[in-house]
């Protein structure tokens, strides 16, 4: 998972140097960096990016305190001094070789137009609970195979945000190119403020960037938020691919919000485990609830997506604990244990990693390691239109991602099949809704945007539990309806008879999609490796509804999610809805009696003539419910 902080003050980097470098603690006051690291026993943060070599550095070299002022302070080339120090000797005046060492536009110009520069961005990247867990309580091997899984998907993600994200911008946007690289500095760190398990790592990246003629702009930060989710999904994917391939270990869905995407966990870590890791996470969502409480009587709704965000930030600066005194690994790895064991016991602690691979067993022999690209599009085009309605490549790219982690559940998948998925999703089921203009600039490609065919799915409601009363379907729930049931249509029609597969019925959620131009042999999308010619479309279709129905979690294959009545309509549902009619149907006969009783006193009062006129008055206006149909519900 990533998260995403601005870094525009002048003085941040004395906060990066002084708490994000010592591992989020409070460094001593005039203490080196280097020594204070090597005491506290932290990693010391190294330089990454492609952009390195045009400022004389090397991807791995360490950051020292000087360059981070330099860099993320004033704006400036990391090796200043010396360039500064070399123009003044060759008779320069002391302004110009300051601004020679400049990096793109000098920050004091900024601040002259009353602006707030943005110096760069802070991405912290970090894996699902269950893998820290897994990491801090596991033995070395463990620990190395995830710290390296970790440092590799980092540096994956920034490489694809280098070849497909990344662009310098100038004269006010309109002009755009491809830098060589990014610029960042990375921190390590592994525990969270209050001293638990929290593998991640902080990726300081430049706001600064070459033109193709050398100089440096301002990065289009617009296009990194834009891109964040699918970052985010292609981090998750391979980190957790690589771990579960090295470990034999295999993921299952974990709802942590009813209704919401679930996260895909550990298969064997237990959730006392996850629990106890996630101390922040559970004074977060206590604070949440009560600010959410609130908001609700101020406004009389609940929150929308970014009302949500906000609420979540304000819940984590409430609950955020005083900074630390940072502590080495190794006795950070004798402190956890020591505190799991005496909660949990030495048979949960110590069986972790063979309980895990035991679970990724059973599941790795039933979920083959191969994805049906025709299913797959279509899974992606119909959650992405259900979910958004309108949308662009990246938000497909992202599904698509994600979609392989949930199908394969940690098994190994062919690079650059989840580009093959995203473009086969647009060029099948999207429709595209940005027009060129003439005269104007031709949109690029991560700038268009679609929508699908398909039939809007319908809502339902949801029986509640635990006396709650029933709530409304979610949109990700009405997109897993709309998947599978355009899953299903594609089966329908890949069993059907030749003549009939030759025909191309329009594609909608309802209805089977086109399938005269079906390739189950694209490039880089197979069902299954050395698959067998010979097979004929029914063989072939009953494999892969095999495969699809074998990676799919529990509940949708008991028919609460494949058929939506079946969510209200299931015995132990109505039992649930019964029981709130009855207690409801109670309320309301209470309050018709009460109301009874008020009526008799009051119409003891009243006179015969006043009686009669409010009589023909009751009898002569119209119920607001009077002409209407009944309700679904009644």
């Amino acid at each position: 998972m990533i998260s995403v902080a601005k870094i525009q003050r002048r003085n941040a980097w004395r906060y990066y140097v002084r708490g994000v470098a010592f591992g989020d603690g409070r460094r001593p006051r005039g203490q080196a960096l280097k020594d204070a690291q090597e005491m506290a026993g932290l990693p010391p943060g190294v330089w990454r990016g492609r952009g390195l070599a045009a400022l004389g550095l090397t991807a791995g070299q360490r950051v020292t305190e000087r360059q981070m002022e330099l860099v993320f302070g004033e704006g400036r080339h990391p090796d200043a001094d010396r360039m500064e120090r070399e123009l003044l000797d060759d008779g320069a005046d002391p302004e110009t070789a300051r601004l020679a060492t400049v990096l793109g536009q000098p920050i004091e110009e900024i601040e002259q137009r009353k602006q707030k520069p943005l110096i760069g961005l802070d991405f912290v990247f970090r894996p699902q609970a269950s893998l820290v867990v897994l990491w801090a309580l596991g033995d070395a091997r463990t620990r190395w195979v995830i710290e390296r899984a970790h440092r590799r998907a980092v540096g994956k993600t920034l490489r694809w945000l280098e070849d497909e994200v990344v662009e310098v911008r100038w004269a006010s946007g309109r002009q755009r190119a491809k830098p060589p690289g990014l610029v960042v500095a990375t921190f390590r760190h592994f525990d969270n403020r209050d001293g638990f398990p929290l593998l991640h790592e902080h990726c300081l990246i430049l706001n600064r960037a070459q033109r193709p003629d050398g100089s440096w702009y301002a990065l289009d930060t617009v296009r990194l938020y834009k891109n964040i989710v699918a970052a985010d999904s292609l981090y998750t994917l391979e980190m957790t691919t690589e771990v579960c391939e090295r470990l034999g270990l295999a993921t299952v869905p974990r709802e942590v919000t009813p209704g919401l995407r679930p996260v895909m966990e550990i298969a064997g870590v237990d959730q006392e485990l996850i629990d106890w890791s996630s101390t922040r996470r559970r004074r977060i969502e206590d604070v949440l609830e009560g600010i959410t409480d609130e908001y609700v009587k101020k406004h009389g709704r609940l929150p929308g997506v970014r009302a949500r965000r906000g609420l979540a930030w304000w819940a984590a600066q409430e609950t955020r604990p005083d900074k630390k005194t940072p502590r080495p690994l190794d006795q950070l790895l004798a402190w956890w244990r020591v505190s799991a064991l005496r909660k949990f016991g030495p048979r949960m602690v110590d069986g972790l990693l063979q309980r895990c691979q035991a679970a990724g067993a059973a599941i790795r022999a039933r979920v083959g390691p191969w994805v049906d690209t025709a299913l797959a599009a279509a899974d992606v085009a119909a959650v992405v239109f259900t979910v958004r309605g309108v949308f662009s490549r990246r938000h497909v790219l992202a599904e698509a991602r994600r979609h392989l982690l949930e199908t394969l559940r940690g098994r190994a998948y062919v690079r650059g099949i989840d580009s093959h998925i995203a473009d086969r999703a647009l060029e099948r089921y999207g429709r595209q809704l940005t027009v060129p203009q003439k005269g104007r600039r031709t949109p690029a490609p991560d700038q268009l945007f679609y929508t699908a065919d398909f039939v809007w799915p319908v809502r339902w409601w949801i029986a509640g539990t635990d006396g709650k009363p029933p709530r409304e379907s979610s949109r990700y729930e009405r997109a897993r309806v709309a998947s599978l049931a355009l899953q299903n249509a594609i089966r329908a029609s890949l069993t059907a008879p030749p003549a009939v597969r030759d025909e191309a019925p329009t594609a909608t959620a309802s209805a089977a999609p086109p399938t005269g131009n079906y390739d189950q042999a694209a490039p880089r999308g197979v069902d299954h490796p050395g698959r067998d010619a010979v097979l004929t479309a029914a063989q072939r279709a009953a494999a892969i509804q095999a495969h699809q129905e074998a990676a799919m979690p529990q509940e949708y294959l008991e028919g609460r999610t494949t058929d939506p009545a079946t969510w209200v309509t299931s015995p132990q549902n109505l039992a649930r809805i019964a029981a709130i009619t009855r207690a409801s149907e109670a309320r309301g006969r209470t309050v018709e009696e009460h109301a009874g009783q008020t009526r008799q006193v009051e119409q003891g009062k009243q006179t015969p003539a006043a009686d009669a006129g409010d009589q023909q008055q009751r009898h002569s206006t119209a119920r607001p419910d009077e002409g209407r149909g009944a309700g679904p519900h009644r």
